[in-house]
């Protein structure tokens, strides 16, 4: 049966006209699935009897099994949630005082090596789908609104009020089923979010951005993490397709299109390794021409990662020189790292098609 999920509301409109059904129809399951959190087609009273009772026969509303939920020390929630029998994913909600953001997953995994990330060491499986990407949201709205003591939030309130694609795998890299996903959050008949509550990451995929700013331009990140070309192609190797010229140049046209007026790149700091004086000023040449925001990252280890945390001075050094040359700079906290939920941990489970971890195994056996 199709899971019902998967569509946006055009989609679904479409799926309903197949069925001899009006239009009107998806608008009304949308405000169920995904406004209200019903998935029991018999509790969705406004639609008529006959209908739900087809809609039973031939579709379902599917969420994914949650595997474990763990709770930080920090407040941070971490859901591992099963992809299928031999893969599992993570998704992280962060509470904080002015705003609640979850951090949705896209794949089973990634296959862009990023050196810094867990995830990138566990190798690629497979893309998730509209369903389980979605699912994610469903899933901790669910969790969240039981936690709150409701069944249905009251009209207006949202707990989860930010969403960022900045889970386990490449975001563009999964294009169609993102962006569906993406437009699904956005519907103000499911979640309402607004272009600049929905942020995707990056780590420079231009042709994929260019697409994106025409299909679904929402608040965009792009995982930069090196000033140069020579260091970047190491630990971002994707920069060896699409280089830092050409990378600036496709943030200056998605801000064309952006509901923000800049680009927020994310640089995790490696102790020694692209947190020196020398590369905080290389960065502030790289963007001169660029509006854009830094949020500066501690690197958050993991076993045999060959990275360290960057000294608390060296990050405050680094930092001063960019709020010098006039930029808007963050440090993110860690959080969730108790429970191995922060930035660049989510590892999940995956069955690697790639043979990355094996081949990596073998390499460190000699």
């Amino acid at each position: 049966m199709v899971n019902l999920l998967n569509f946006n509301q055009p989609q679904l409109a479409q799926w309903f006209a197949k069925q001899g059904e009006k239009p009107f129809r998806a608008k009304q399951l949308m405000r169920w699935m995904h406004h209200f959190g019903v998935h029991d087609f018999e509790r969705m009273t406004d639609i008529a009897k006959v209908l739900r009772e087809k809609l039973a026969m031939e579709a379902e509303i599917t969420l994914p099994h949650v595997q474990l939920e763990q709770v930080s020390n920090d407040g941070t929630r971490k859901w591992l949630i099963g992809a299928d029998t031999a893969n599992s994913i993570e998704t992280v909600f962060i509470p904080e005082d002015d705003r609640g953001t979850l951090c949705i997953s896209s794949q089973v995994g990634c296959a862009l090596e990023c050196t810094f990330c867990s995830t990138g060491r566990q190798g690629f499986n497979r893309n998730l789908s509209v369903a389980e990407i979605i699912s994610q949201l469903a899933i901790a709205n669910r969790s969240l609104r039981q936690e709150a003591g409701y069944d249905m939030l009251p009209a207006g309130e949202r707990i989860i009020s930010n969403v960022v694609m900045m889970g386990m795998g490449e975001p563009l890299a999964n294009y169609d089923n993102v962006v569906t996903a993406m437009q699904i959050m956005l519907d103000d008949n499911a979640y309402g979010l607004s272009r600049r509550r929905v942020t995707l990451s990056t780590s420079g995929m231009v042709p994929a951005m260019d697409k994106l700013k025409e299909d679904c331009p929402v608040a965009l990140a792009v995982s930069l993490h090196a000033p140069n070309d020579a260091l970047r192609d190491v630990i971002v190797p994707i920069n060896k397709k699409y280089p830092l010229k050409e990378l600036m140049a496709a943030c200056n046209r998605y801000l064309e299109k952006a509901p923000r007026d800049f680009v927020t790149f994310e640089y995790v700091m490696l102790d020694g390794v692209n947190d020196t004086v020398e590369h905080a000023h290389q960065l502030v040449d790289l963007v001169k021409n660029v509006s854009c925001k830094f949020n500066l990252i501690p690197f958050n280890p993991f076993p045999n990662s060959g990275y360290g945390t960057s000294k608390a001075n060296h990050m405050r050094v680094f930092r001063d020189i960019l709020m010098q040359a006039g930029y808007v700079v963050t440090v993110r906290k860690t959080r969730g790292e108790d429970i191995d939920a922060a930035c660049g941990q989510l590892a999940g489970k995956v069955l690697d098609k790639t043979k990355r971890t094996a081949t990596r195994i073998a390499i460190e056996a000699i």
